[in-house]
């Protein structure tokens, strides 16, 4: 056997020459040769196989296994060779699993035109040639399975007729016959059925194999199996010796052709480097000329990326930009299961080779254009079905309005490496300084659109080619779930490493959204609001770079917090209400009028007042917080142009234009009681129904206009409220519960 690695430049010596021959390369300037392929192929001119490793195997200087030489280890079978047996073994079964991937990859992508394909792994009569690679042996029990149905159902039949007969001789000879109406009964007749039945005894070891190589290297078996296997615990034992010495002990009860083959064929197996026989009239190969889209496939099948779920708009970008993977997970920031999008880059390089500039540029550009994208659905009134459905998901968490910042997108590069002999399915930093990556436009503000991070990973490669090559959706599963979490709690690690994270929660009587735009321009990119918390209290994230540069500005930013907000550190990913506890706000119960700020009515005598009412409790508390954000806020159903009106709806112009500063609430059929509370209005917005729906308004219907609240306050003088409905009600046009709207100076009229 043969063993060449992937890209590496080898002096173009006569052995060299031979064992690249039915490959055609050319010899460079240098006189190097290099191979651009992975996988093997039969040389006939040498009469070997040849196998080309991946280059992952070399290090940054050139080595094979961190310490060999690679035009040293060509020759597997010579005696200067400088391999030791536990390397030579892991090469057999890289073998295997190179053989699974490329095998499962060609199924994935049948339009491929990357594999280069024969295989005449078979035992055969015709030319011959010497082999002891485990693959071979391997493919020849696969195929002989294929090739020899007639076989094995004559064996089964034979061994099978006359199982159910009766010794009669035997049975009256040594069984106690019973008189039932006056003839003799038999319960415990015998079987003509032999004691000993060593064609049976091959084909369970033989299908056994057959089973153990579907368990460990995903073969399919799909064979009609008669038999009662071998179990796997005492199969291993068969692996360590037990199968070669059952084999030799039943080896002279076979005479057919088919079965000596057989038997060589399971010795082969169980020896590992015994010579075989295969038929070699025509070429034998499996080769695949790119192998980083081998990589990439594989580990997009592992992370479960990819697939009908996803935005076409993410996968193929609208700029040509295609991202390797790409799945929903929980945000870095979040504590109930939101989920974001992470973005990932599999790179197929020599072990520690450094992320060049270009893909850099384009893992940044990957997560702009999903920020871009994720603006789209809110911001583009002319959106796709999908775009729609997306939009209802309620995926806007990657931008806050009231604090203007963005949320952190979690990008990676992933790369493989086998630094040892081992399988393990860990996922590592990448052993080196340059382990994460950053873009950005203003220092210290890391919820920034403009402040993106890169990560980078190395996976073992033998772990990841073999879970690929199995084909077993249940490892796949368990692996990618672990791999996911692992993820986004390093890149947590990371970050808390970089800056540290406050949380953070107003003051009693101060509002938020009010104290964030007054201060918009010291706190723009380090506060942000990830926390889905249903209830009316507000909680917002504060992150600060760590650098000493940066001492006296987050000095200076923490004194100006601390002024309208109580706030702690809190890690990534903690729920805030662990570190800060509710502070008392604006409640669904009135708040005692001692506390509330008066107005006076006559000073507002060209402002508006909006009398309006709800039907509920529940209503109440949605008003009053219980929506996704926690605001207070009254809505107004929108009349739009063109479309047919609905009742009390009411022109977006004409609520825009008045200059409503109290919202006065009453509970509908209720107004005789002059029962009410009163809230100033901050600003106003307009809502579309999927905006209400994400904001857990029952059943909305249609667009609304928002008046949203600040306070609670209380008027210096009584209204009859009852006397402004019954007005109200005696117009022509008026529709039951539609809003009222009244100027100060109105107001004054029903004191």
């Amino acid at each position: 056997m043969r063993i060449l690695i992937e890209e590496h430049p080898y002096e173009a010596t006569n052995e060299i020459l031979k064992v690249v021959s039915e490959l055609g390369p050319t010899i460079s300037v240098g006189g190097t040769v290099s191979v651009g392929y992975v996988g093997y192929y039969y040389n006939t001119a040498i009469k070997d196989c040849v196998f080309i490793l991946p280059k992952v195997l070399l290090d940054e200087d050139g080595k094979a296994f961190g310490k060999h030489d690679p035009k040293k280890i060509v020759h597997l079978e010579s005696k200067e060779n400088p391999l030791n047996e536990d390397e030579r073994r892991f090469i057999y079964e890289l073998s295997v699993w190179i053989y699974r991937a490329i095998s499962v990859f060609k199924e994935r992508n049948k339009e491929s035109k990357i594999v280069l394909h024969e295989r005449i792994a078979e035992i055969g009569h015709g030319q011959r040639r010497l082999s002891n690679t485990y693959l071979d042996i391997l493919l020849s029990l696969e195929q002989f399975y294929k090739d020899n149905q007639d076989f094995f159902f004559f064996v089964i039949k034979n061994q099978h007729s006359g199982h159910n007969k009766i010794n009669w001789t035997k049975t009256i000879t040594h069984s106690q016959a019973f008189l039932q109406n006056g003839a003799p009964v038999y319960l415990n007749p015998v079987n003509k059925r032999r004691q000993v039945d060593f064609d049976e005894e091959l084909m369970v070891i033989y299908f056994s194999i057959l089973n153990h190589l579907h368990n460990e290297y995903g073969f399919p078996f799909d064979a009609d199996c008669h038999y009662e296997l071998i179990s796997n615990q005492q199969f291993k034992s068969y692996m360590r010796g037990l199968g070669k010495a059952r084999l030799q002990q039943i080896k002279y009860k076979y005479f057919s052709d088919k079965a000596l083959e057989l038997w060589d064929l399971c010795y082969a197996f169980f020896d590992e480097a015994q010579q075989i026989l295969i038929n070699t009239r025509q070429k034998e190969y499996l080769l695949v000329k790119s192998f980083e889209i081998v990589f990439e496939d594989i580990i997009d099948d592992l992370l479960g990326g990819r697939n009908d779920e996803l935005p076409k708009e993410l996968q193929a970008q609208p700029d040509g930009k295609q991202v390797d993977h790409l799945y929903r997970y929980k945000s870095l920031t979040e504590t109930n299961n939101e989920k974001i999008y992470y973005i990932g880059d599999s790179k197929y390089y020599k072990r520690n080779t450094p992320i060049g500039k270009e893909a850099l540029y384009k893992q940044f550009t990957y997560a702009r254009n999903v920020i871009q994208w994720n603006l789209d659905l809110f911001l583009d009134e002319s959106k796709t079905k999908e775009q729609s459905e997306e939009r209802a998901k309620g995926t806007n968490i990657l931008r806050d309005d009231v604090t203007e910042g963005y949320n952190i997108i979690p990008n990676f590069f992933i790369s493989a490496k086998q630094q040892d002999l081992k399988m393990h399915s860990d996922i590592e930093w990448i052993d080196r300084d340059n382990k994460d990556f950053a873009s950005r436009q203003f220092e210290n503000r890391l919820f920034d659109r403009d402040t993106l991070l890169v990560c980078h990973y190395d996976v073992n490669f033998l772990y990841v080619v073999a879970l690929y090559g199995r084909k077993n959706e249940g490892m796949k599963a368990s692996w990618r779930g672990k791999v996911k979490a692992q993820f986004r709690s390093e890149i947590q690690t990371m970050l808390q490493e970089k800056y540290t994270f406050y949380a953070m929660t107003p003051r009693e009587g101060v509002n938020s959204e009010d104290f964030l735009k007054t201060n918009f321009q010291q706190l723009l990119g380090k506060v942000f609001a990830p926390y889905n918390i249903d209830g009316q209290q507000q909680y917002y994230s504060l992150a600060l770079d760590n650098d000493e540069k940066h001492n006296d500005e987050n000095d200076l930013v923490l004194a100006l917090i601390e002024t309208g907000f109580y706030y702690k550190e809190c890690a990534l990913g903690t729920d805030p209400r662990t570190i800060l506890k509710p502070v008392a706000q604006l409640s669904a119960v009135a708040a005692s009028p001692s506390f509330l700020t008066m107005h006076h009515i006559q000073r507002y005598p060209n402002s508006h007042f909006l009398i309006g009412c709800y039907h509920s409790d529940e209503q109440l508390a949605w008003i009053l917080g219980k929506n996704d954000k926690g605001t207070n806020l009254y809505n107004v159903r929108l009349k739009r142009r063109g479309e047919e009106a609905r009742e009390g709806a009411l022109p977006p112009t004409y609520l825009a234009g008045l200059d409503v500063k109290f919202v006065v609430l009453y509970r509908d059929g209720e107004e005789n009681k002059n029962e009410y509370r009163v809230f100033h209005v901050h600003h106003h917005a307009t809502m579309t129904e999927e905006r209400m729906r994400q904001a857990l308004y029952p059943n909305p219907e249609g667009n609304y206009f928002c008046f949203v609240f600040d306070e609670e306050v209380q008027l210096s003088l009584k209204i009859k409220l009852s006397d402004i409905i019954a007005d109200a009600k005696a117009v022509p046009d008026y529709v039951e519960g539609m809003p009222v709207f009244k100027t100060g100076e109105e107001i004054l009229k029903y004191i």
